[in-house]
This record gives structure tokens, sequence and C-alpha cells, in this order.
């Protein structure tokens, strides 16, 4: 259990940048190199990467391989601001230094000790949850490997032979697979997945959160009826897995710089020449 204070979403710490004028239309002179759209990759969406890396930057990507605590830190930033949720965590490991003091103790102290991240009965019950379910899993895995065995015949076998409360097991998986075991424990949906293997571990996860998903409908990447979780889907298969973590931190940018939920800033915006919203709604009204 990291003594740090965890960023459980990192795409909204990364540093401020000011967005640039709104661009011309695709293929104009930037004076960057232009990205490539090798292997297969939509055109569109290679254009709407480099616009987005020639506005916003590529954000620095630094995987602390703490899966567990990122997961822990993921549930806290629900329905919360950045700052709080932090504030939660680093309370949360400063009470209780193990995650195994955090799944014994009683709930309303756990409770007590996220309550400035909101929501603290629920968030304490989801993590506490999540840790039971994940004791299960290890102790399974460990009794299959044989070593389960052994506990008739050693002193203190409850305390010798319990497994340390980790997610290690992600680090060899497949991306797909790492998928699928999170999504096993309760209340664990894509986007929290996603954000754990992508943060965490420096997975190719596409996390879809409100930003994400708004600015790629009005794009046209994915259509208006898709739900945030299909999108992961979706959007895995659209983008390119080096260009995954860039582009999810820099929509997530444009989404609140520009691409606003309620009165976006159209006419500033740099991917207009690609934006289907731009042009089947705004320009046609504009005629």
């Amino acid at each position: 259990m990291g003594s740090d204070t965890k960023k459980a979403h990192n795409e909204h710490t990364m540093a401020s940048r000011q967005p640039q004028a709104a661009a011309e239309p695709a293929g104009s002179a930037t004076g960057s190199a232009p990205v490539e759209a090798s292997g297969g990759v939509d055109p569109r969406v290679a254009r709407i990467y480099q616009r987005l890396v020639e506005t916003y930057g590529e954000p620095r990507w630094e995987p602390d391989g703490d899966a567990l605590g990122g997961l822990i830190a993921t549930v806290l930033s629900q329905h919360t601001s950045d700052v709080n949720s932090a504030r939660a965590y680093a309370t949360l490991i400063e009470r209780f230094p193990t995650w195994e003091a955090v799944r014994d103790a009683p709930t309303n102290e756990i409770a007590d000790a996220i309550r400035v991240g909101g929501l603290a009965q629920i968030k304490a019950e989801r993590i506490q949850r999540i840790l039971r379910e994940l004791t299960e899993r290890l102790r399974a895995e460990q009794a299959a490997r044989g070593v389960q065995d052994k506990a008739d015949e050693a002193d203190e076998a409850d305390e010798a032979c319990e497994p340390r409360l980790t997610l290690d097991v992600l680090r060899g998986l497949p991306l797909a697979q790492a998928q699928e075991y999170l999504l096993g424990f309760s209340g664990v949906g894509p986007k929290t997945a996603a954000c754990v293997l992508l943060f965490s571990l420096g997975k190719p996860a596409f996390p879809v959160d409100t930003h994400v998903w708004r600015v790629t409908k009005r794009l046209g990447l994915i259509g208006q009826r898709v739900s945030a979780d299909a999108a992961h889907t979706i959007l895995l298969g659209l983008i390119p897995p080096e260009w995954r973590h860039t582009m999810h931190v820099d929509l997530i940018q444009h989404g609140r710089r520009i691409c606003h939920a309620q009165r976006p800033v159209c006419q500033r915006c740099p991917l207009r020449a690609d934006c289907q919203y731009y042009w089947t709604t705004l320009a046609q009204a504009s005629r």
C-alpha cells in the first residue's frame, strides 16, 4: 500500500494547457510532422489525433504499478472532485496502513476516513466488498497451486497462509483478460477497469468518461445512441494502442475547454473540420 496519495483519474491532474486557435480544414499546414494513418487506421482518427497533440500536447504517461491502490482510488474519485478524492485516499491510507486493515475494519470507520470524498457509506461498502471478493479469489488461486494443502501442518496457519491483497496478477495478463478480471468485481465497470489498467499498469486501455463520450459522439466516431460502456469496445477498435493514453487525456482537455456539454465553443475548435456535430447541426443552421 503506497504512501503517496493516489491520483485516481490521472487525466484530471495533468498540467493546464491553453487551447490554440481554431484549426483550418484538415490538411492545412500546422508546423508539425503529420501523423501517418498506417496499419488500417481511419484517416479521420489520425487527423483528430494529430490536432489534439498539436493543441494539447502529449501528456506524460507514468504508471506507478499499484493496480489495487489505483482501483480503490478510482472508486473514491466517483462523483467528487480530484482534490476531495485525493484527500479521502490520503486519510484512508493514513488510518489503515494495509488493504487487509481496510477490509477488516468496521464499515463506519472506513466511511469516516473517506467522508470528505462524498457518498462515504456507499463507497466504504463498495471498497470493502471489492477487497473481500479479491481475498476469496486469491485464496482460491492459492489453493489451486497447492499451497493451502500445507496449512494444516503450519503453525498459525491462518496468518501464515493468508494471501496478501494485491492485483499484481494483472501485470502478466493480456489487456482483454486483465479487463475481464477487473470487471468481475462488484461495482467495477468498463471505465473503472480501463482507468486502472491505463494509469496504474500502463496497459493500452481507453477509459470513456463523460467528456470522451460526448466529444467522440459529436465527432461521429461513435453513434449518437451508443452507451458509454459500449463506446469502450468501439473506440478500442478505432484508436491504435500507442495513441490511447494521449488521445484519452487530450479529449478530456478538449471537452473541458472547448466542447462543453452546453454551448460548445465551436468557432475555436481545432477539430471542427472533422466534427460531424458542427457540419450537420451548427454549420447548417447558420446558412
